[in-house]
């Protein structure tokens, strides 16, 4: 495979580049094994990711790296049983001779060649994966006992200042009154506030049903378009053939609506442009925290814009309270969004960079017996 070539035509000359090249320019370790499980090929990260040369490593057999029980031999069976791509994150890999990772694994059948795949490994260290895991959750957290807080600490004293204005009213004098109606408006549009705040509290299990998501995204569009984005192109790329996701529709509209907004107004105001998208990855599992299960969340949806991109300070805490880069925010409509996906078993995630930023959603898929709505 290493004296292979790809020929590349351009509009004023033919180049020819060899394979390996290219594989070596990835950022990624390659491996490519046959139907033996015996390696035929590896990139220079394979050999910086397995701490041996491409010319020892070539020919031996996989179970010499890594044991039988690894998850990663588990992948490889599902590719050549089902013959397409599978993608996992978080995958352990632990042995002797390479050591402790924790890597994002691609895995793709080689169709030419029945039993052969090719593995893409992106190593990850153990607290980035923490950190990606656990963000909605902590920032759950973290809103929740706020909000707590708020219900105990604030609205009990309310109560008495409404109830003190009331009997003022009945000694007041006609010129006293706006005042003390001032005080009884402003105590109820607290009292309001912090009701608002309880949507944040742990409360009663989530009612999750079938939902139609392209249908919550059309309403979420609309509102847009009519609205805080009207001055926005929309280009959205949905999977027709997506399946029904697992969840609570309008606390979906909820999280949509949020990003949607926050995407609106990172946009230009000028060429702006937001693209939706929703796909099935069949592949995609994510590690449940403090346990060895694996969570399948195949169903995707992404919000992109093209804005200036998150400040590279606020990444690491953007889904936690008040963290926010709009002069006038509030900071706690990610942290909502966060422990709504997290109150449907969800992941959501995001990349930021000038021109392109996106958020996507992982969600769990409807049983096929629930009816849709």
């Amino acid at each position: 495979m290493n004296d292979s070539v790809i020929a590349l035509k351009k509009a004023d000359e033919n180049t020819t580049i060899e394979l390996s090249a290219v594989l070596n320019a990835l950022p990624s370790a390659i491996l490519v094994i046959d139907a033996e499980n015996v390696i035929k090929y590896l990139n220079n990260m394979g050999e910086q990711f397995l701490q041996a040369s491409a010319v020892f490593m070539t020919n031996q057999h996989l179970e010499s790296l890594v044991p039988l029980d690894s998850p990663l031999f588990g992948l490889i069976e599902q590719v050549r049983n089902l013959g397409n791509e599978v993608i996992e994150y978080g995958v352990p890999l632990e042995s002797p001779r390479i050591g402790k990772h924790l890597a994002d694994i691609q895995a793709s059948s080689l169709p030419e060649s029945p039993g052969w795949v090719v593995l893409s490994l992106q190593e990850r260290s153990i607290a980035a994966k923490i950190d990606r895991q656990l963000t909605h959750r902590n920032a759950a957290r973290s809103i929740t006992a706020m909000a707590s807080v708020l219900a105990h600490e604030v609205k009990n004293p309310l109560s008495g200042i409404r109830g003190a204005a009331q009997l003022l009213e009945q000694s007041a004098d006609d010129s006293d009154m706006p005042l003390t109606q001032l005080i009884r408006e402003e105590a109820d549009r607290i009292c309001a506030l912090v009701d608002r705040m309880g949507t944040f509290t742990d409360g009663a299990p989530l009612q999750a049903k079938a939902v139609n998501i392209h249908r919550v995204l059309d309403r979420v569009v609309k509102l847009a378009k009519n609205g805080f984005g009207r001055h926005l192109r929309y280009i959205e790329n949905y999977d027709p053939s997506l399946p029904p996701v697992l969840g609570d529709r309008d606390l979906l509209v909820q999280v949509l609506l949020n990003l949607l907004k926050n995407a609106a107004e990172a946009a230009p105001k000028t060429n702006g442009e937001i693209v939706l998208s929703t796909s099935y990855r069949h592949g995609v599992r994510f590690a449940v925290p403090g346990s060895d299960s694996r969570v399948h969340l195949p169903l995707m949806i992404s919000i992109q814009d093209n804005g200036e991109g998150i400040p590279e300070d606020l990444q690491p805490h953007l889904f936690d309270p008040f963290v926010t880069s709009k002069p006038k925010g509030s900071g706690l409509g990610l942290a909502l969004v966060a422990k709504i996906i997290d109150d449907h078993g969800g992941v959501i995630e995001f990349k930021s960079e000038p021109r392109k930023t996106t958020f996507k959603i992982m969600l769990p898929m409807a049983d096929s017996s629930m009816s849709e709505c």
